[in-house]
Order: C-alpha cells, then structure tokens, then sequence
C-alpha cells in the first residue's frame, strides 16, 4: 500500500491543480456571418475571423451556442462550415436562425428562443458582433432572464467627435451594428444590461495585410484556402476605399474582452447617450450616435469602454488563424 501513496499524492495534487485552474467563460455568440456573400464588393470577413478564434481558445472561452443575424439563412450555413474546419474539440455547438430584417424585435424566433433555454440553465455573457435585435428581443420578452447575463459585449460606440475614418482617411464609415437597429441597444440599456462596447477605437490599429494571411494560401487544411479567398477580395476592397492592403478585423477585440482582456484599456462605468447629429457618411440629413462621455451627467446609462488596443493582440489574431 505504501508504494501507491507517492502515486494517489500525485494523482491529488493534479485534482487541485485542475480545480484551481481558471475554467474557460461559457459564452453565446450571436454575429451577422456575411464572409463570401455574393455581392458586386467583397464583404466583411471579421465575424468568421472572431469565430475561429475563439473556436482556437477553448481554455479561454467556450460556445454554448451561435444565432445568426441578417441573411440568417446564409449565416447558417457559414457558421456550420467553419465549425466544421475549425472546431476540433470535438464539442457540438448549436447554430439558431435568427431576426433577418432587424425590424422586428420581439418576434421570437429560433435563436431567442435557444438563448432564453441556455439562459435558464446557467448564467452568461453574450457576445453580440452584429446588430443586437436578438439579443433585445430576448431582453424585452424574457425580463426574468435578464439576471442571467452576465453582460452583452458588442462592436459598437465611440467617444463624441470620433471620426471613423480607417486607413488613410479618405472617407468616413458608420458605426454599422449600432446603426442598423438602434432601438436595439435603447432596449439594452433601459433594462439596464451590462454592456460592454469595443468597436472602432480599440479595433482600427490591428490590421491584417497582404503577408499575413499568405500562409493559408495553398494551405491543405480544410477551410482555409476558403478563407484566404475571401480574405483576399476584402484586402482590395479595403485598399481601394481606405487606401491600405489589409483589413481590421473589428470583431476580434470585443471577443478580446473575453478572452484576452489585459490586452486593452478600458473606461469603466461610462455614461452613454444616443445623440442625433450631422451625418458623417456623406449627404444631407442626420443621424444617430452611439457616444460614451463623463459628461453626460443626465443619463442612467452606463457601459464598459475599450478605448486602446494594446501591443501583441494583432500577433493573437494572426496566431488563430494559423
């Protein structure tokens, strides 16, 4: 009996060691998947790039479920694709239709009402890299479940007088989850969600050029001559409207606040407002703005602000695709 002591002693000490060790935040993604839509213009490719790489750190995160937002039908199929290129933990993850108009919150529909069962079942956090009509549509019809979120991370907002201007500044571009169902967010906020914006600010100095993508060229893994292909197309597309070869993958850094949150600066408990004023995209008329301030003193609204993106992300990027 003596000789199998060292060996239990060790098999314990594993025991802890496991119990002590962070456990990865079980996480619902909902995200607007257009990668390789057919369109005149390449589309944005940053969802599929926020998948694979939290699909790359299960220590950090793991998928409870996927919904799908806009050209829903199509996302669908995206999302079961990469899952099956990219998902090698061998774990089944769900993917849910969801609002495909982003004019309808609260209709239920396939993904709310996977949500609103996940939710029944544990707490956590939603990460939201498109517009957030499913997420508002949970929240407006499931105020019971409202406990339940641990917070809803998103693309989206700015400080007042940020340009959103990429590249070399040649023109100006929308705050586009925000943008396209504003009264999403409104319902967000006056049921006072925790929300945590990372969008523009954090995200435009983490670029992907031309180099680092070439190594999924001619690559033989499943899927990623796929991607580079998209890839591709986008870079040009970039180039052609900002004036630089790369693109930013945006969604990448509120998925960041989950998996690697040392890599960013953040304002804590910030007012938010949604202001209207000049549109900054071209042409006459007015617009709404998502705007974070410590000036706003008349608002109950508060959130979570990644203002900087620190040294090294970019590299934690890159290194999930490969």
């Amino acid at each position: 009996m003596h000789r199998l002591l060292p060996f239990l002693f060790l098999i314990l000490l594993a025991n802890i060691a496991l119990a002590q060790a962070p456990q990865p935040r079980r996480i619902w993604l909902d995200t607007d998947l257009i990668i390789g839509l057919k369109d005149k213009n390449a589309r944005e490719v940053d969802d599929a790039v926020a998948l694979i790489m939290a699909l790359k750190h299960p220590d950090k995160v793991q998928l409870v479920g996927i919904s799908t937002v806009t050209y829903v039908n199509y996302g669908y199929g995206v999302a079961q694709n990469l899952l099956k290129w990219y998902n090698k933990t061998g774990r089944d993850i769900p993917v849910y239709r969801g609002s495909d108009t982003l004019r309808d919150i609260g209709r239920e529909n396939d993904a709310t009402r996977a949500m609103a069962a996940a939710l029944r079942r544990e707490k956590m956090p939603i990460l939201a890299i498109g517009p957030v009509t499913n997420v508002a549509t949970l929240v407006k019809n499931h105020p019971d479940l409202i406990p339940q979120i641990e917070e809803v991370v998103v693309c989206a907002g700015r400080t007042p007088g940020l340009p959103f201007k990429p590249g070399l500044e040649k023109l100006s571009v929308g705050d586009y989850n925000f943008e396209k169902d504003p009264e999403a967010f409104r319902v967000l906020f006056d049921a006072g969600v925790r929300v945590v914006l990372s969008g523009y600010e954090c995200s435009v100095y983490t670029l992907l050029g031309k180099t680092d993508i070439d190594f999924l060229n001619g690559s033989k893994r499943p899927g990623d001559q796929w991607m580079y292909d998209q890839f591709r197309p986008w870079q040009l597309y970039n180039k052609q409207l900002f004036g630089i070869d790369g693109f930013v993958p945006w969604d990448t850094t509120p998925l960041g606040y989950l998996t690697h949150p040392n890599y960013f600066k953040y304002y804590t408990d910030i007012p938010v407002r949604i202001n209207t004023r000049q549109t900054d995209t071209g042409g006459n008329g007015t617009k709404p703005f998502l705007e974070v301030s410590t000036d706003y003193k008349d608002t109950k609204w508060r959130a979570v602000y990644a203002y900087k993106t620190l040294p090294g992300f970019e590299e934690l990027v890159i290194e999930a695709l490969k």
